[in-house]
């Protein structure tokens, strides 16, 4: 049986019940990909994915996310924009916004966010990754369509990584109940993209660059394909979610990329 109810959740969403139709599944590819199918059939905004496990999870830039159950709580919620397509940049950090504040609200201390998708749990004098965002964008003759995909780790992950990782136990005496928790992401989630639709990201972007990890810290940048880092210090993010460096050769705007703390 999953172990997510949607008929508890339900009753955890209150008022916001009704803005989300939930399918808990006990195993899939990956949420993002069979909310993707579901999209394509018709499915409506405000539809959501929840697994126990995915045997084919995914990351940015073709990674993998490999999740079991009771290691980390993942799902995917379909969201319709309709404005215009340049309307959406920015809407992974968006997400970002909604998922550390409902954290905060939950007791987490020291959650903060990297640019673009990330969560973080700040552990000593460094970061840990706490969980990830995955959107994928497509278009129909309802307009663009947003498959948020989210992962957060409650138990720290088995797999061995390349970077330092932390579950949401590290940072609560006790894990929150799974319903208690997924209803709190999505009602997050809910008020920032009421505010997106309207506003874009410009006027989440405050809100964003105070949870950011490396505001004004030293970074490097790769974009890939063999070509060489860009270094400069971070100096937060545009209106449209570009990240903002400070190089030598003065401000430059960055839309992609791999961000990494540069170490002195």
């Amino acid at each position: 049986m999953p172990l997510i109810d949607p008929l508890l959740l339900k009753s955890r969403l209150g008022p916001l019940a009704g803005r989300f139709d939930v399918d808990a599944l006990t195993e899939c590819d990956s949420t993002n990909s069979e909310l993707m199918r579901r999209a394509a059939a018709g499915a409506p905004s405000g539809t959501v994915i929840v697994a126990d496990s995915q045997h084919a999870g995914r990351g940015r830039r073709g990674r993998t996310w490999l999740s079991g159950p009771a290691e980390g709580l993942m799902f995917s919620l379909l969201w319709r924009h309709v404005g215009p397509p340049a309307g959406i940049g920015g809407l992974s950090l968006a997400v970002g916004v909604a998922l550390a504040e409902a954290l905060t609200r939950l007791g987490v201390r020291d959650v903060f966010l990297k640019w673009p998708n990330d969560l973080l749990l700040r552990q000593g004098e460094g970061f840990a990754k706490l969980g990830g965002i995955l959107i994928e964008l497509a278009s129909d003759r309802r307009g663009m369509q947003a498959v948020i995909g989210i992962g957060l780790n409650l138990q720290q992950p088995s797999a061995t990584l390349p970077q330092a990782t932390a579950g949401l136990i590290d940072a609560l005496p006790q894990l929150p109940e799974r319903h208690d928790l997924l209803a709190a992401l999505l009602t997050s989630l809910a008020e920032v993209l009421g505010r997106f639709a309207v506003d874009g990201f410009a006027a989440l972007k405050t809100r964003w660059e105070t949870l950011h990890a490396w505001q004004g810290k030293a970074v490097e940048l790769s974009a890939g394909s063999g070509e060489m880092p860009l270094v400069g210090e971070c100096d937060g993010v545009d209106e449209d979610g570009a990240l903002r460096l400070l190089t030598a050769q003065g401000v430059q705007r960055v839309l992609a990329g791999d961000l990494s703390l540069r170490l002195a």
